[in-house]
């Protein structure tokens, strides 16, 4: 079948959206199937890319490192005409994922949404950022998703959530799954001496986007107070983003700035090998949708010490695979590390076979099963026609009816977009029951 899938987030960005498409792309193509990715331009993009469309982009919004992709409903229509998709898939409720509306609604297409990200959590990055912002964002993908014919949720987590604010379009959980084979063997003693770290040295790891919303400030002094009482142990971060300088500023204060290494992005075997080179993985994000880093830290056999949170409850098992702390305090995460760390080997070897067991749950290879079902299922059902109900054979009539058909899209997104806003005008003059 011939996929499009419509995303703000893309190569090279790094974030969990932006490899989860890719994942999913590279994965339905080694079936046979054709994928179309529509996304904003980068800096430092690839060159010659097959079967993707760049869309012109602000670039660093706010000081952010996304770009903000400037929708252009007439930009796609010949790509679209010669790729000749089967089935529309959105990854963002606005922006691109308006776009994808259009093309599902013109086209007769069925729309499927996924719903990546607590939108909430990072309205930091818009001007003007308030508890009503808060609940607008939240209206808005809400609406969203019923407007497409099939969400997903990442995890059950996130599935129970958009249940309880209201959305009635069916529901499956496919997460991002991992590839196995990139992380179960790496070279980790490589690592270690290219960042002269000892052959004896604890290390703790985390790999991901380092921006604020992801909590790092509580973990940068988290794993700083632990390694204050262990001077055989090293923090060792994969990833950039704006929350690096904050963690340099953490080590520093307490004098660590030797023991904390940088990797910068990595990519495939030089990934591998960096987890490879940990002894467990720190995680203290609660802004999560799925644990996609925890999977591929279990995939290569490290044991996680993580908050409950959404998206994390659903792999970390507490002390079968790591920890799963409820308590958000430093004492409490240090003695996460520390309860890893004290395990004898026979047991430490008992916490990676199951994170190896828990990964392989995750594995991309089932994620996308589950996924591909869900798209045959919608091709074969289809969906009610949205066409002009007059038989058309002109040229002529065919261009009216997608003009009928581009306003009656855009009528919807209107109302989409109002409605949120108006409910929460609404709900602050009023005060009725918020949604959660």
């Amino acid at each position: 079948m011939n996929i499009v899938m419509l995303t703000n987030t893309y190569t090279p960005h790094v974030g969990g959206v932006a490899r989860s498409v890719k994942a999913f792309s590279e994965e339905y193509r080694k079936r046979g199937h054709r994928v179309l990715v529509v996304a904003p331009t980068f800096p430092d993009m690839p060159k010659n890319e097959t079967d993707v469309v760049r869309i012109p982009a602000v670039q660093q919004f706010n000081a952010s490192d996304f770009s903000v992709a400037l929708p252009i409903p007439g930009f796609l229509s010949e790509a679209l005409d010669n790729f000749k998709p089967d089935i529309v898939h959105a990854h963002h409720p606005y922006l691109l994922g308006m776009t994808a509306i259009r093309i599902a609604r013109v086209r007769n297409l069925p729309l499927v949404f996924t719903h990546h990200t607590l939108y909430e959590q990072y309205t930091h990055y818009v001007p003007g950022d308030s508890p009503a912002l808060k609940r607008f964002v939240i209206e808005l993908a809400t609406r969203y998703a019923n407007a497409a014919n099939q969400v997903f949720a990442p995890s059950e987590s996130i599935r129970d959530l958009l249940l309880k604010r209201g959305v009635n379009k069916p529901i499956t959980v496919i997460s991002t799954g991992v590839k196995l084979d990139h992380f179960t063997a790496g070279d980790g003693t490589r690592v270690r001496r290219q960042l002269n770290i000892p052959d004896a040295a604890f290390v703790v790891g985390h790999l991901g986007r380092l921006a604020p919303e992801k909590n790092l400030k509580f973990l940068a002094e988290a794993v700083a107070a632990y390694l204050k009482t262990h001077s055989h142990a090293c923090f060792l971060v994969v990833g950039v983003g704006p929350s690096e300088q904050m963690i340099r500023q953490v080590f520093s204060q307490q004098g660590l700035e030797s023991r904390l290494h940088f990797t910068g992005i990595l990519q495939a075997r030089e990934l591998a090998d960096a987890l490879h080179a940990m002894d467990l993985f720190a995680f203290s994000s609660k802004s999560e949708t799925q644990g996609m880093v925890l999977t591929e830290a279990m995939a290569a056999g490290l044991p996680v010490v993580a908050l409950d949170a959404s998206g994390v409850r659903e792999v970390v098992k507490d002390r079968e695979n790591g920890r799963l702390l409820q308590e958000e305090s430093i004492e409490a995460f240090t003695d996460g590390l520390q309860w890893v760390a004290d395990q004898p080997s026979e047991r430490l070897e008992a916490l990676k076979h199951s994170a190896l067991e828990t990964a392989e749950v995750f594995s991309l290879s089932n994620t996308a099963d589950k996924a591909l079902s869900c798209y045959h299922a919608l091709i074969e059902t289809g969906i009610p026609s949205t066409a002009v109900a007059v038989a058309v054979t002109s040229a002529i009539d065919k261009y009216w009816e997608n003009t009928l058909e581009l306003i009656n899209a855009e009528w919807e997104i209107l109302k989409g977009v109002t409605g949120a806003a108006t409910d929460v005008l609404f709900e602050d003059q009023d005060s009725p029951g918020k949604r959660p």
